[in-house]
């Protein structure tokens, strides 16, 4: 029957026949095999006539196979936890029962109570089973009988939750299989981090779609990485939990792990908005990745983890060492960010056209920068007017802090912050004094000249926080800054 045509005993006309395999069969109205008459005695035509009908129901077949994979393993997880519970619960019952501790039971509808019964011991042959077995428990004798009936009422628990989760579920006879031996053992399931490479390439270019920044991106998907790979080394399914866990074995700072829990909650939320693989396995759990308590850092320990700022007497120093080793681009970017206040990388992106006259005052217009606060313009110091214009010119209309950074993010004071970072060590300068200190001693400069706090924060780049300001106000005059400005001391 190669060309699954058939014709019954007795009639002339052709049936096209096809066998289900056993793992649809349940989907497919839990028919073993599909029969459909061609409606002609001729064979030819018969021939013709089944094709479509084969492939109608091969693709019902594939629809089918297709429905039960795309609900992943996130089943076999349930079932998992399900039987895991299920030993607890029954386990600390018959503690009490042995240490004769009485502990309230709730009450249930005698109609409930009876509805259980005949579905447990019902009229088929593993209803039958159940009813001789608890038939030999009922008639045994004190602690003993008592604790075998515990035993009892947990083995059918399995078996009738088993059932039922197959029928529901639709399982295949070798899902079924599998079932059966993690409700015996909950620990022959082996969970798979679902934090899978698919997803993650899939994650990467709806971000990268959306614009965001390429460092982000793969910051936060190597640590995804690292907790995929610690779900898989542990053996554990992702939930509250093993995301805890996790963060212990990381050792580090609270900061730190919060941008940890900002990255699996990133992912989190994208995942049940976008992969319907994922929204099912996990529909019913809360996100892991919330209402962490991280260690919290006070008083003095605070303080002392914080950034601290230089003393005009240190940067000097520090200006001088770049000379002194013929780092004389350190040195020029060591004084520009003395007069102001700029971060690094909106220093190493100014270019020639970037130096501009506003109101005749020679200033810096940044055009970038982390927030949309640091995008501003600030009044050359006098102290810098000299080096700005040697810089303009030796630029030849590009960069003015020349960098040969071949950062794969574009980011061009890599190097440059690197080289500050070892020449300030051999200064004796530690881990709290970094190139953004200096940004710090520019703002308590100005406060210390009683410069306004608005006015700073908008030389600066910050927000005030209030819409006034950052909303309404169209800022201060070129002139009012380059004199805010001007109040920073000339380095000693």
């Amino acid at each position: 029957m190669a060309d699954n045509l058939i014709q019954k005993k007795g009639e002339s006309t052709w049936y096209v026949r096809l066998a289900v395999p056993a793992d649809v069969q349940k989907a497919i109205g839990g028919k073993k095999v599909l029969i459909h008459s061609l409606k002609t005695g001729l064979r030819s035509e018969a021939m013709n006539r089944r094709l479509p009908v084969l492939a109608a129901w091969k693709a019902q077949i594939q629809a089918a196979r297709e429905n039960r994979t795309s609900r992943g393993d996130g089943w076999k997880e349930q079932i998992s936890t399900s039987t895991q519970s299920f030993a607890q619960l029954f386990r600390q019952l018959k503690t009490d029962l042995v240490l004769d501790e009485v502990k309230d039971v709730p009450l249930y509808d005698p109609a409930d109570i009876q509805g259980l019964h005949q579905f447990v011991f019902d009229d088929s042959k593993n209803g039958r089973r159940r009813r001789v077995e608890a038939d030999r428990v009922y008639s045994m004798q004190g602690l003993e009988g008592e604790l075998a009936l515990h035993d009892l009422a947990h083995r059918m628990l399995l078996e009738t939750f088993g059932e039922v989760f197959a029928s529901v579920q639709e399982l295949s006879p070798a899902e079924a299989t599998e079932m059966q031996n993690i409700l015996i053992d909950p620990k022959a399931h082996k969970p798979k981090s679902p934090i899978t490479k698919a997803r993650l390439t899939v994650f990467r270019e709806y971000r990268e779609a959306r614009s965001v920044a390429p460092k982000t991106i793969d910051q936060q998907e190597s640590k995804l990485e690292k907790l995929s790979t610690f779900l898989k080394k542990e053996e554990r399914g992702l939930d509250f939990d093993a995301v805890s866990a996790w963060l212990d074995s990381l050792k580090l700072a609270s900061k730190t792990l919060t941008q940890y829990l900002l990255a699996g909650n990133v992912f989190w939320k994208w995942a049940m908005r976008h992969d319907p693989r994922w929204r099912e396995d996990f529909k019913d759990r809360a996100n892991p990745f919330e209402n962490h308590e991280l260690p919290q850092v006070r008083g003095k320990a605070k303080a002392d983890g914080q950034r601290k700022d230089f003393k005009l007497d240190d940067i000097s120093k520090l200006r001088n060492a770049a000379l002194a080793e013929g780092h004389n681009v350190l040195a020029d970017l060591i004084l520009l960010g003395t007069y102001t206040g700029a971060r690094i990388e909106e220093l190493c992106q100014l270019k020639a056209e970037h130096v501009i006259k506003p109101d005749g005052v020679q200033s810096f217009d940044i055009v970038d920068s982390k927030t949309a606060a640091g995008i501003r313009v600030v009044p050359v110091h006098p102290a810098l007017s000299t080096l700005v214009d040697r810089l303009v010119e030796n630029s030849k209309g590009e960069y003015l802090v020349p960098s040969d950074c071949k950062n794969k993010y574009g980011i061009r004071s890599d190097a440059l912050s690197k080289a500050f970072g070892r020449l300030k060590e051999t200064q004796g300068f530690g881990p709290q004094h970094v190139f953004h200190s200096i940004r710090k001693t520019v703002i308590t400069q100005l406060v210390r000249a009683s410069v306004q706090g608005t006015l700073i924060a908008e030389l600066v780049g910050h927000e005030t926080g209030t819409v006034t300001f950052d909303v309404y106000s169209q800022g201060a005059s070129a002139a009012q800054k380059l004199e805010a400005i001007s109040k920073l001391p000339t380095l000693p």
